[in-house]
């Protein structure tokens, strides 16, 4: 089985940038377009791809030594983030337990309080160990542990390369 060549530091630097864009981008239209309610968990996880992303074009403008240094910046947030991806995924699985105040996204905001009462009763909290889809039997917790894995070794393998 042949290796998958490793770009260098403009290269991983754009890998990354559109790696971390397209799985938020992804993000956002399960959120908005398809209405699912990210829990508190889901919403955590984007962080390290918000930091990535202006890092990663930080790390494609600059020269040598401080491009490296900026991937390996990239590469600890992302290995954070890919932390954070399996600790959710193993929530999901029930192999330890998700956090206790695990509740999502933003509900209705009724003007008034028999409003506010109505919406209760219907309103569901979003719960950080409940898969809300699963493709290949990976929830999207779990693929977003390999994609920051893989941004993560993309970004420090660049920039441990001289």
């Amino acid at each position: 089985m042949a290796a998958l060549p490793i770009p260098g530091r403009k290269g991983a630097a754009l890998v990354v940038l559109a790696g971390a864009a397209l799985t938020v981008g992804g993000a956002l239209v399960f959120q908005h377009g398809l209405g699912y309610v990210p829990c508190k968990l889901c919403l955590t996880e984007r962080v390290p791809y918000y930091l990535s992303i202006p890092l990663a074009a930080l790390a494609f403008l600059l020269p040598g030594r401080a491009a490296r240094l900026v991937l390996g910046l990239i590469a600890l947030v992302m290995l954070y983030g890919a932390g954070l991806g399996v600790y959710h995924a193993g929530a999901e699985w029930g192999f330890w337990p998700g956090p206790s105040d695990c509740g999502g996204g933003s509900g209705p905001n009724p003007a008034d309080v028999g409003d506010f009462l109505d919406a209760l009763k219907t309103t569901r909290p979003v719960d950080c160990t409940a898969a809300a889809w699963r493709f290949a039997g990976i929830s999207l917790a779990g693929w977003n542990a390999l994609i920051a894995a893989a941004l993560a070794g993309v970004a420090g393998v660049a920039a441990l390369r001289r």
